[in-house]
């Protein structure tokens, strides 16, 4: 058995026992490990490859518990030491940081030359890899695109300590691989992310938001598709349902010019019966759950938004679940909130519900119980399943890193 000593020989003091506050969705590691850079992060690796140990990376931590729990953990990874913005190209719109970088911190560099990182997830404690290894967006992501499309380079660890870079700052790639993509939403089951690079936009002058309630929901995907394919061209189009079958919110915001934006916001509010506000909403990029609660995330066509929230209701009713609904409706994409006291069966009835439609429900996050009683990923194709398998072969052949958190079926 792999011992303190051991590992301490060849990690030293960047090792230290696992207490509660370490623990990944109720799994509690075995030790924690910091690293500050890629040569730490790759050392650490070839560590672990050495002794046979499981590794989990961890940026922040504001979102260790997305996710299905890992099924081992011998090493918890803390990348909170790898930080630090290492090039702005302001010149050139392209911002690069280590992975533990907080997400602020790339805002406020950008913001500083005019310009803007358009990734706004609702925890201001996120971190660069963390956004990445996530897949998280926000609001934003109706016009500027996903992390995926905004990231143009990155730097990772693979699980036997071999250092690989893709894209913008390119020193080694992986053949036929665009990691960029690949890493984006892998939770660190493929390798741990320690440099990004992203593309950046320039910051708008102003913005403005029009919202719109209705409780009909032909009436909101009706709203929804006027600001889709209106000349106004939203930044995003949000949906806010607190409660099943009560009102609907939409609300579109727009960015420009202050000689323009107001303009195109009022003839925007006259066409969709809304109204123009300076500001946004209070719930504007947040979750609609607590953070004890379960998070679902769904995905369908744009044009099916209206079936989407009618069998949200009734899977709502029928389970007499207080299903909350909350995202992007322009895109299709919504959360889903349910508290922490949803009974996990009644959950899982729900979620059976809402995987009968066309699209997808994933479980971002849950209680224990419902994490035992859901399979988090849901249905999938069985050509996606082996090309996860596949991958996760090619670059964890010994299933180490992350294991259980891939949708690939490995555990």
């Amino acid at each position: 058995m792999t011992t303190s000593a051991a590992l301490h020989d060849r990690l030293g003091d960047r090792l230290r026992d696992a207490t509660d506050h370490d623990e990944i969705a109720g799994v509690r590691p075995r030790w924690v490990v910091t690293a500050a850079d890629t040569a730490d992060v790759a050392a650490t690796l070839r560590a672990a490859a050495e002794h046979d140990l499981t590794v989990v990376p961890r940026g922040s931590g504001s979102r260790l518990d997305w996710g299905p729990a890992p099924t081992s953990a011998d090493l918890l990874l803390d990348l909170a030491p790898c930080a630090g913005v290492l090039d702005h190209a302001a010149g050139d719109l392209v911002l690069s940081a280590r992975a533990g970088t907080p997400l602020r911190t790339l805002h406020d560099t950008a913001a500083a030359a005019g310009q803007r990182l358009p990734i706004d997830p609702p925890q201001d404690t996120a971190t660069a890899g963390g956004v990445v290894a996530t897949g998280t967006s926000g609001p934003a992501r109706h016009f500027y695109g996903g992390v995926r499309d905004l990231l143009i380079g990155i730097t990772a660890v693979l699980a036997d300590g071999t250092t690989a870079t893709s894209g913008g700052h390119v020193v080694k790639n992986v053949a036929g691989y665009d990691l960029g993509k690949l890493y984006t939403g892998s939770l660190g089951t493929l390798g741990v992310i320690t440099e990004v690079v992203f593309r950046l936009h320039p910051l708008a002058a102003e913005h403005r938001w029009i919202s719109s309630t209705t409780d009909d929901p032909g009436d909101a995907a009706t709203i929804v598709d006027t600001h889709r394919h209106g000349q106004a061209v939203p930044t995003a189009i949000e949906l806010d349902r607190p409660r099943p079958g009560g009102p609907i919110t939409i609300i579109a915001q727009l960015e420009g010019r202050p000689d323009a934006t107001h303009e195109r916001a009022e003839h925007l509010a006259r066409a969709v019966g809304g109204t123009v506000h300076d500001h946004a909403p209070p719930w504007w990029g947040e979750h609609p759950f607590p953070a004890d609660g379960t998070g679902l995330r769904i995905g369908t066509e744009p044009a099916a938004l209206a079936d989407l929230l009618r069998a949200a209701d009734r899977a709502a009713a029928t389970t007499a679940l207080p299903l909350a609904l909350r995202g992007a409706a322009g895109l299709g994409v919504l959360h889903a909130g349910l508290p922490g006291t949803a009974d996990a069966q009644a959950t899982t009835e729900l979620v059976t519900a809402l995987r009968a439609l066309p699209g997808y429900t994933a479980l971002e996050r849950g209680t224990p119980a419902v994490r035992a009683a859901l399979d988090p990923w849901g249905p999938r194709p069985a050509a996606r399943v082996a090309l996860d398998r596949r991958l996760k072969d090619h670059f964890d052949p010994g299933h180490r890193l992350a294991p259980g958190r891939d949708a690939g079926g490995h555990r």
